[in-house]
C-alpha cells in the first residue's frame, strides 16, 4: 500500500510530460514535413492549455492541426524532448499551426482538401486513438501514420476523452463509450462533405468506440454508415463475443475489413487476464472465433518488439512491407482475381473469413494459400 502514492505521483507526472506541447517558432525548418490533421473531439479545452485536455465534454469540437515531422529520424518513431530539454524541428514532432473550426468549418475544411486530389483518392481516413493517449499523442501518431504509411486520402482524426493514464483503463473504457454520439456526429459531417468513402482506422480501445459507432448507425439506419468502405481495427481491444455481437448488430461489414493482430501484444494479453479471458480481438491466434464475419486478420506477430501493442504503425519493417499493401487493399474490397503483390505471407481461409500472416522479408518463397474467392 506505501507504494501506491507513489505510483499515483508517477502516473501524473508522466500524463503531464506526454502532454506537452511545442511550436514551431518561424518558418519550418529545412527538411522537415508539414502534415495537416483535421481534428474532432469531444475532449474539454482546459483555460490553461493550448490544446484539448482530458475531461470530458458532452459537445463536439473541431480544429485543423499541421504536424511538423522531423528529417532525423527512423521511420515509425515520434521522437519528442525529453524533460527540460528544448524542442528542435529538425528532431522532434512539433505543433506548426493551430485552427479552432465551427462545425460547418470543419465540412469545409475536409470539402476543401478532398477537392485538391484525384477523384480517385478524394477519400476521408478517420483515425481513433487507443488507451492511455493524451490529445498531442493521438495527433502526432495520427500524422505519423499519414505520413510513414502514405495513406492516400484526407487524413482526419476523432481524439475522445482518455485520460492518458496508464492505471485509468476503467475510466478510458467508460469515455470510450462517452464518446460514440460525439464520432457518431463527425461521421456525419465527414459524408456530407461529399468524399467518394470512408475509412475507419483505429487502434487498441479506439476500435471498441469505433465498432460501438458503426452499431449505433446501424440501429438508426443513419445514411452516414453506408458511406463508410472500409475498416482497419489495429490491435483491436475488444471482447471477441461482444465483438461478433456488434457484427450482428451492424449486418453487413464494409470491404475490406481488416482486423490486425498480434499474439505478442503484451497489453492485449494484460487485458485478457482483468477481464478473466484467454484472448482479446486483438491478439486471436487463428480465425475460428471470427469465422463467417467477412474479416481478414492480418497477423503480425513475426514483427513485434517491447509490448508490440502498435506494431502495425512502430516497426519499420512493416511500414516498408504494408508499403505493398495498397494493392492487397483494392483486392479485398474488388475481389480482383489475382490482384494480390507477392508478399512474404502465409493467407488461409475459413468461411468466408482469411487470415494472413505476414513475415519478413526472406530469401526463402513465402508459402502462399490463396482462398478461392481471391484466386
Amino acid at each position: 500500500m506505501r507504494l501506491l502514492p507513489f505510483i499515483v505521483v508517477l502516473t501524473l507526472t508522466a500524463c503531464t510530460a506526454r502532454e506537452r506541447v511545442d511550436y514551431v517558432q518561424g518558418p519550418p525548418a529545412a527538411g522537415t514535413a508539414l502534415t495537416t490533421m483535421i481534428v474532432a473531439t469531444t475532449r474539454q479545452q482546459e483555460p490553461d492549455q493550448t490544446t484539448p485536455g482530458w475531461d470530458r465534454s458532452e459537445n463536439v469540437a473541431y480544429g485543423r492541426y499541421t504536424v511538423s515531422i522531423p528529417p532525423d529520424r527512423e521511420v515509425g518513431e515520434i521522437p519528442r524532448p525529453r524533460g527540460r530539454q528544448a524542442a528542435d524541428p529538425q528532431r522532434h514532432f512539433m505543433l506548426a499551426e493551430t485552427q479552432d473550426l465551427t462545425g460547418q468549418g470543419f465540412e469545409g475544411a475536409v470539402r476543401a482538401a478532398l477537392s485538391q486530389m484525384p477523384p480517385s483518392e478524394r477519400e476521408a481516413v478517420v483515425f481513433v486513438h487507443g488507451f492511455n493517449n493524451t490529445f498531442i499523442q493521438g495527433l502526432y501518431r495520427g500524422a505519423q501514420l499519414d505520413h510513414d504509411l502514405r495513406l492516400p486520402g484526407v487524413m482526419l482524426q476523432y481524439s475522445w476523452p482518455s485520460l492518458g493514464a496508464p492505471l485509468a483503463y476503467a475510466y478510458d473504457r467508460d469515455s470510450a463509450l462517452f464518446a460514440r454520439d460525439g464520432l457518431v456526429e463527425m461521421l456525419q459531417r465527414t459524408q456530407a462533405a461529399g468524399p467518394r468513402r470512408i475509412i475507419l482506422m483505429a487502434h487498441s480501445m479506439g476500435a471498441h468506440l469505433v465498432m460501438e459507432a458503426m452499431r449505433q448507425l446501424a440501429l438508426t439506419h443513419d445514411p452516414a454508415l453506408n458511406a463508410i468502405g472500409g475498416v482497419f481495427l489495429l490491435s483491436p481491444d475488444i471482447d471477441v463475443d461482444l465483438f461478433r455481437q456488434q457484427v450482428r448488430a451492424i449486418g453487413q461489414l464494409p470491404r475490406p475489413f481488416v482486423i490486425v493482430t498480434s499474439q505478442r501484444d503484451r497489453i492485449l494479453t494484460l487485458s485478457a487476464r482483468l477481464t478473466g479471458e484467454t484472448a482479446r480481438l486483438g491478439n486471436l491466434s487463428d480465425v475460428t472465433p471470427v469465422e463467417g464475419l467477412g474479416v481478414t486478420l492480418v497477423d503480425v506477430s513475426a514483427f513485434s518488439q517491447g509490448v508490440g501493442h502498435f506494431t502495425v504503425g512502430s516497426s519499420p519493417a512493416l511500414i516498408g512491407l504494408l508499403d505493398q499493401m495498397h494493392a492487397v487493399n483494392a483486392a479485398l474490397a474488388t475481389d480482383a482475381s489475382g490482384a494480390l503483390p507477392l508478399l512474404p505471407a502465409t493467407i488461409l481461409t475459413l468461411q468466408n473469413t482469411t487470415q494472413v500472416i505476414l513475415q519478413p522479408m526472406t530469401e526463402t518463397r513465402p508459402r502462399r494459400i490463396l482462398p478461392a474467392w481471391l484466386r
